[in-house]
């Protein structure tokens, strides 16, 4: 399952587009991946071939979906991150994360009820 969830910049910029407009006719997407990211027809069908070959989406009768959930690769990612760079410690990445920040008094609420949460 990690190998689905490591996706590379480009390629989650691309199932960015596809997590929001899915399921999407790969015409379509073409368009779209040259609007918003510059790339050319052929650049957008080798990046389809390579995820349906990896299990992350499919495109069958040209319309393309997700295999894989956006918030999957999200939580992967964090994990990833608080592993690499904060030895595992989430205090560590709050501070680092909140350092020179201000949160409005709502932003507040929400997080301390997420850990709230988490506690229990």
């Amino acid at each position: 399952m990690e190998s689905l969830l490591k996706l590379f910049d480009a390629e989650y910029k691309f199932m960015s587009i596809v997590w929001e407009h899915e399921p999407v006719n790969s015409t379509e997407l073409t368009r779209i991946c040259e609007k918003e990211l510059g790339w050319k027809k052929p650049t957008t069908y080798s990046m389809i071939k390579k995820l349906c070959e990896r299990g992350i989406m499919k495109n069958e009768k040209a319309t393309v979906t997700a295999l894989i959930a956006k918030g999957d690769v999200q939580k992967y990612e964090a994990g990833v991150l608080i592993h690499r760079v904060f030895d595992d410690s989430m205090p560590s990445f709050i501070t680092s994360f909140l350092q020179d920040k201000t949160l409005s008094e709502e932003e507040a609420e929400k997080i301390k009820a997420m850990i709230d949460e988490a506690v229990k």
